[in-house]
């Protein structure tokens, strides 16, 4: 039995069933690779979520969202670009610029009709200042004028009261004179004014930015709605005003009537919440350009989430409203939109009565194109639980692409932000330079990046700037370094500045926190992650020359060793 055995068990290696054998093998192991390999897919297609949704547009819209001016900021992630950094910045969109000869065209132009001559005779030297007299006028636009050398003025309105009988305070719409961003900014500022014996005029001095609160007009403002006319479109495609008065209150229908006839579009449910800032904004505006598409109205969600990478808990934080990022203001008058409460306490309230219905989907590949005939009153996108084909963002791809534009010229910052930055950037007149210097984490991995470290250094520093920014300059330092005496040793070369020496702009006795905390139902709102890199960006970018740490400071690639060719194309 034995040598039965053996021999039956050997039998199967005989030569004519070698070849036999040998196949059977291979499909086994053929068959257990496409098993593994299935379930890796499987699980990868369960869990995968892409860092960053900008990774998987078309090169168009990578391409515009892209620039060299903005390379160091963009490749960390940290803030988005929006519509108005795409405008074109050009003087005939500008106007005409005002300059001292134009004031004293103006004074001769008085004194030919015997403007001065009246004021002369009818002087007080012990009576209050006339802010409304021409000739103080003309004194305050020239003194602003000789004293702000870096800046362009577009426009001077006319001076009000003070706070006493020797102050007046006058508004300005102005730009820098480098300025490459396409917008117009606003100050206001509080001028000391004092008489002489023999009636001549002098400003004693001009206050800081934003002190004239009394030559602070509030803008006629469109009511919400929903329809657009041609006046309203044209008023909302001008360029951002920083520093004016901000209306981002919620639109709303004024009529059961008006509601009832809307077409309205509703995303709902979906894996977007809690992203990143580029992740949440690239669905948002898929969202956006589909209810544009479809003529519709689209109805958003105001309070969003925030990421952790955002906060300074490191959790993701619900309840962060939409105006505290972006100007919606700009948004509601370009396009149609709605809060999603208000809509939803409406739709409950009129409905039935109405006969209104709704339309669902919830399979992101039916695209726009087939829902262009649907005649319900509500379209309703509702999106499931598993990533990542529940983000916004899978309605716009494929065939979609070519179809539905993302509007992101309707995307403006917050003008509260811009505010913050313009005061910071009018502190420092305009006139400076700025370093960005990426360290933190980036500094301590030498394995991705080698040299970061030693070349962000303050004598490596000192070195690279003395080439290229000159001794005694205003340098504007803008970095993820939490101790700021790390660069301690510039300034005996130069006048450094950063981000928290202008805390004053945003802690609890500043505007930018009283209008915040009234948008948050009376609770104060922290100057979070996001805000403080959004604004330290864009002071870096208002800079006369603005050195980035990965083109300019280092030989490290932005993404770590051996990617640089890679960013390259």
């Amino acid at each position: 039995m034995l040598g039965r055995s053996a021999f039956s068990r050997t039998g199967t290696f005989r030569p004519e069933n070698l070849g036999q054998n040998a196949m059977a093998m291979i499909g086994n192991v053929c068959f257990s690779f496409f098993v593994i390999g299935v379930l890796v897919f499987t699980i990868m297609a369960a869990t995968y979520e892409p860092e960053d949704p900008l990774f998987h547009p078309s090169t168009k819209i990578t391409t515009f969202l892209t620039s060299k001016s903005n390379a160091t900021f963009k490749s960390d992630n940290s803030v988005v670009r929006t519509g108005e950094d795409f405008m074109a910045a050009n003087e005939t969109v500008f106007g005409s610029i005002i300059n001292s000869t134009d004031v004293d065209n103006l004074v001769s132009a008085d004194t030919v009709d015997g403007g001065d001559a009246a004021s002369a005779s009818q002087c007080d030297v012990s009576g209050p200042i006339d802010c409304k007299d021409p000739e103080v006028f003309h004194l305050m636009m020239r003194a602003t004028i000789d004293k702000f050398q870096d800046i362009h003025f577009y426009r001077f309105g006319k001076p009000v009261s003070g706070s006493n009988d020797s102050t007046c305070d006058m508004a300005w719409r102005f730009r820098p004179k480098e300025g490459k961003a396409a917008a117009f900014y606003k100050d206001y500022r509080r001028f000391v004014i004092d008489r002489f014996q023999n009636c001549t005029l002098s400003i004693v001095s001009i206050g800081e930015y934003h002190t004239g609160v009394n030559a602070r007009k509030r803008k006629k403002h469109l009511k919400g709605g929903l329809e657009k006319t041609p006046a309203n479109l044209e008023l909302a495609s001008a360029l951002p005003v920083v520093g004016e008065f901000v209306n981002d209150s919620l639109p709303v229908v004024e009529s059961e009537s008006s509601f009832s006839h809307g077409k309205y579009l509703i995303y709902e449910g979906g894996g977007d919440r809690c992203k990143s800032m580029n992740h949440y904004l690239w669905s948002f505006l898929c969202a956006l350009g589909e209810a544009q598409y479809l003529n519709r109205t689209l109805i958003m969600d105001l309070s969003i989430c925030l990421s952790s990478i955002y906060t300074s808990s490191r959790l993701d934080e619900e309840g962060k409203d939409f105006r505290f990022y972006f100007d919606f203001e700009h948004l509601k008058e370009a396009a149609s939109v709605l809060d999603k409460k208000q809509f939803w306490e409406d739709w409950n309230k009129w409905q039935h009565k109405d006969g209104m219905s709704l339309h669902l989907v919830e399979d992101f590949r039916v695209t726009p194109m087939k829902l262009r005939d649907v005649k319900d009153t509500l379209i309703m996108r509702k999106f499931g639980s598993v990533e990542p084909d529940n983000y916004w963002y899978r309605v716009c791809e494929g065939e979609t692409e070519s179809v539905v534009q993302r509007p992101w010229h309707l995307l403006w910052k917050s003008r509260r932000l811009m505010d913050i930055v313009s005061a910071i950037a009018s502190k420092m007149n305009w006139d400076y330079d700025s370093v960005h210097v990426v360290r933190g984490e980036k500094a301590r991995n030498k394995e991705l990046w080698p040299n970061l470290d030693a070349h962000t250094s303050p004598d490596a520093l000192l070195s690279t700037l003395g080439d290229k920014i000159e001794e005694g300059r205003k340098l504007y330092i803008a970095t993820n370094e939490p101790d700021t005496s790390f660069f301690d040793p510039l300034k005996d070369k130069y006048t450094t500045h950063f981000l928290d020496e202008y805390k004053e702009l945003w802690d609890e006795t500043s505007e930018w926190y009283s209008e915040t905390t009234k948008l948050n139902n009376g609770v104060g709102v922290e100057f979070d992650g996001y805000m403080r890199v959004s604004v330290d960006t864009e002071v870096f970018l208002r800079g006369k020359k603005q050195l980035e740490t990965f083109n300019d400071l280092t030989s490290d690639c932005k993404d770590g060793i051996n990617t640089c060719n890679v960013a390259a194309n």
